[in-house]
C-alpha cells in the first residue's frame, strides 16, 4: 500500500510539473491528438495558442486576433481534433472551415492531416479548380470535417439534395477579415442559417473591420475575445524600409535590390498589384537568368503547386505573388518581403509583411513608395502609431548640419521609420539595362503595354486614402538618399556630385582656338599662331562679364549637379556582392561602353 501511494504522489506531482509548464501536455490532450502535436515538432504553444486553446477545449466561442505566422491554424485545429476524437462510420459532418481561399484550404488540409495522422479521422476538400464529380464521391464517404471555401461549399449546398450541416459541432472561419474583404459576406451569412444552433464558433482574423464585428455578434454566443500585439501589430524583429522612386523606376529599382542588398540565400517574397505585373517581372528576371516562382489568382492549378513547391524546396529563392494568391502561402523560413506596388490599406500592408519575421527570425520588408503613394504611406503609420521622417538630403550630409546623420541612427534606433530614395546614378544606369532587354523582346514589350493599361485600372478601383493624409503628403520636406546606401551617400554618390560641380567650376585658361595656336606657333606653323593674338584681345574685352556669369552659376544649389553622370566612375563607388561579377551592373557597364 505504501508503495502505491508513493507511486500515486510521483504521478500527481509529475502530472502538476507537466501543467506548469505551460507545453502541451498541460492542455490535457488524448494520446492520439498529443502524439500528432509531437510529430509535428510542437513542443512550446505559441502565444495565441496559448490562450486560445484551454477556451476553445472549454467549450466557448472564441473570436481571435493575432497576426499571419502567429500559430492561429494550430490553434483551433488541435482542440477540434481533441473534439472529435475519432470518425463516426455512420455519422455525418461534424467539422467546418472556411478558408478565403484555395491555397489557404489545401494547407489547412495538410495541417488537419499532419496533426491527425494517428486518428481515423475523415477531411474533405471543397474548393474551386477541383471537378465537382469527385468532391461528391468524397462527401459520399461521410467525412467528419470539411474545409472549403465559401463560394464552393454553396454550390454544393445548392446541387446536393440531402447535403445538410445541421449536424455540425465546431464551425471555424480561417482569416475572417479576408473572408469579407474578397467578397463572401453574402455566402457566410446564408451559411450560418443553415448551422445549428448549438455549434461552437470561432473566429481568427488578424484584423477585425466593423462588418466583421458585425458578423460576430449575429453568428458568435457570447464569444470571448483574444487580442494579441495590438500595440506591435508587426513583429520587431521585422525592419521595415521605404524607398521613394517614380513608378517607371521600380523595374529597375527591383533588379538592384536582388542583385545589390539581398543575399542568394535569402528567400524573398515581391507583391505586385496585377496577374500581368507577375508574368513582365517573371519574364524579366529570366532574361536577367534569375529563375522565380509565381504565383496569381486565375494561374493553372498544377502550375501553381510545382511553383510553391519549388519555392517551398528552395529550388528558386523568389517568389512574386499578387494579394489574391498569396492568402494561405506558408513559407515559415520567409526572409524579405518586398512591396513592387504599395498596398492601399495599411491591414494589407500588416499581411504582407507579417510572412517574414517569423518564429523567432529576423526579416525585411521593402516597400516601393512613389508621390501618388505618400499618403498611402502617411495612413500605415497612423495606423502603426509610429513616427516618420524623410532621409537627409545631401547638402545636410555634406554640410554635416547639426550632426545630421547621428540624429538619423538615433531614430532609427529608437523605432522611428525613414523614408529616402534610392541612388539615382545606379537606377539610372539599371534601367538603361531594363529599356535594352524590353526592346530586344517582343514578349517583354507586349507585356509592358498590358502593365500599364492593367496599373491604369487597378489604380482607379482601389481605395482612397485619407484626406488628411493627402493634405500632408503634399507638405512633406524633400528626402535625400536613404540610409541603407550609407556607404554610397560616403563613397560613391557625393563623390560623383561633388566631381560634377569642380567639372562645373573649372575654367580652362585657353580656348581650343589659343591651345592650337600656342602649338602652331611652337612648331613653327604659319597662319594659326595670329589666332593666338585674336583670343587674347578678345578675351581681356569680355573678361568681366564672364567672370560674371561663372560666378552666378557657382551659387546655383547642389541638386543641379545631379544632372552630371559618369557611369563608369559610379560602378566603382557601388558596394558590390555575389551578384555583381557575373550580373546586372557589369553588363550595363559594357552596354554604355558600346554606345560611345
Amino acid at each position: 500500500m505504501l508503495v502505491s501511494s508513493k507511486a500515486e504522489l510521483k504521478r500527481r506531482e509529475k502530472q502538476k510539473k507537466k501543467a506548469k509548464s505551460g507545453g502541451f501536455e498541460s492542455l490535457g490532450l488524448s494520446p492520439n491528438v498529443y502524439n500528432g502535436v509531437k510529430r509535428k515538432g510542437y513542443r512550446v504553444p505559441t502565444p495565441i495558442q496559448r490562450k486560445t486553446m484551454p477556451l476553445i477545449l472549454s467549450g466557448v466561442d472564441v473570436v481571435a486576433m493575432a497576426r499571419t505566422g502567429s500559430g492561429k491554424t494550430a490553434a483551433f485545429l488541435v482542440p477540434m481534433l481533441e473534439k472529435l476524437k475519432q470518425h463516426l462510420p455512420q455519422g455525418a459532418v461534424r467539422a467546418l472551415i472556411l478558408s478565403p481561399t484555395r491555397d489557404l484550404a489545401l494547407q489547412t488540409l495538410k495541417f488537419t492531416k499532419e496533426l491527425g495522422r494517428f486518428t481515423d479521422l475523415r477531411t474533405s476538400l471543397l474548393v474551386g479548380g477541383d471537378r465537382m464529380e469527385s468532391q461528391f464521391e468524397e462527401l459520399s464517404q461521410n467525412p467528419d470535417i470539411i474545409i472549403a471555401t465559401p463560394g464552393r461549399l454553396m454550390h454544393h449546398l445548392t446541387e446536393v439534395d440531402d447535403m445538410s450541416l445541421r449536424t455540425v459541432e465546431y464551425v471555424v472561419f480561417d482569416e475572417a477579415d479576408s473572408l469579407f474583404g474578397m467578397g463572401f459576406a453574402e455566402q457566410l451569412h446564408k451559411i450560418l442559417t443553415q448551422l445549428s444552433e448549438n455549434r461552437q464558433t470561432l473566429l481568427f482574423s488578424a484584423t477585425l473591420p466593423s462588418a466583421l464585428a458585425e458578423f460576430a455578434k449575429a453568428g458568435l454566443r457570447d464569444p470571448q475575445l483574444v487580442r494579441l500585439d495590438v500595440d506591435t501589430k508587426i513583429s520587431p524583429d521585422l525592419k521595415l524600409t521605404f524607398f521613394t522612386l517614380r513608378q517607371e523606376e521600380k523595374f529597375a529599382a527591383v533588379l538592384y535590390l536582388v542583385r545589390e542588398q539581398i543575399g542568394s540565400d535569402e528567400q524573398t517574397l515581391i507583391f505586385v498589384s496585377t496577374k500581368h505585373h507577375v508574368e513582365f517581372l517573371n519574364t524579366l528576371f529570366r532574361e536577367e537568368s534569375i529563375e522565380p516562382s509565381v504565383c496569381y489568382g486565375d494561374m493553372d492549378q498544377d502550375a501553381r503547386k510545382i511553383h510553391i513547391s519549388r519555392f517551398r524546396s528552395r529550388k528558386t529563392m523568389l517568389l512574386i505573388v499578387t494579394d489574391v494568391a498569396a492568402r494561405g502561402i506558408d513559407i515559415p523560413l520567409l526572409d524579405n518581403v518586398i512591396n513592387w506596388d504599395f498596398p492601399p490599406k495599411p491591414k494589407i500592408f500588416v499581411h504582407r509583411v507579417g510572412r517574414a519575421a517569423r518564429a523567432g527570425r529576423t526579416g525585411r520588408a521593402y516597400s516601393f513608395v512613389t508621390s501618388e503613394d505618400m499618403p498611402y504611406l502617411l495612413d500605415l503609420h497612423l495606423f502603426l502609431s509610429k513616427p516618420i521622417r524623410a532621409a537627409p538630403t545631401e547638402e545636410e550630409v555634406l554640410n554635416d548640419k547639426d550632426g545630421v546623420m547621428s540624429k538619423i541612427d538615433q531614430a532609427i534606433a529608437n523605432g522611428e521609420t525613414v523614408y529616402g530614395r534610392f541612388p539615382q546614378t545606379a537606377i539610372d544606369l539599371v534601367s538603361d539595362r531594363v529599356r535594352e532587354i524590353i526592346s530586344s523582346s517582343a514578349e517583354l514589350t507586349s507585356l509592358q503595354r498590358t502593365c500599364t493599361n492593367a496599373f491604369r485600372l487597378y489604380s482607379k478601383t482601389k481605395p482612397l486614402p485619407s484626406k488628411e493624409s493627402i493634405k500632408r503628403s503634399k507638405d512633406l520636406p524633400r528626402e535625400g538618399l536613404h540610409p541603407t546606401f550609407k556607404n554610397v551617400l560616403e563613397g560613391g554618390e557625393l563623390m560623383a556630385l561633388a566631381f560634377s560641380e569642380r567639372l562645373k567650376a573649372f575654367r580652362p585658361k585657353q580656348t581650343i582656338l589659343e591651345a592650337e595656336g600656342e602649338a602652331a606657333k611652337s612648331k613653327n606653323v604659319q597662319g594659326l599662331g595670329q589666332w593666338v593674338d585674336v583670343m587674347k584681345k578678345k578675351r581681356a574685352v569680355h573678361e568681366e562679364i564672364i567672370n560674371l556669369v561663372h560666378q552666378k552659376r557657382s551659387t546655383k544649389p547642389l541638386e543641379e549637379a545631379k544632372s552630371f553622370k559618369d557611369e563608369e566612375y559610379y560602378i566603382s563607388s557601388i558596394p558590390t556582392n555575389h551578384h555583381t561579377e557575373s550580373g546586372l551592373l557589369v553588363r550595363a557597364n559594357e552596354g554604355f561602353g558600346s554606345n560611345r
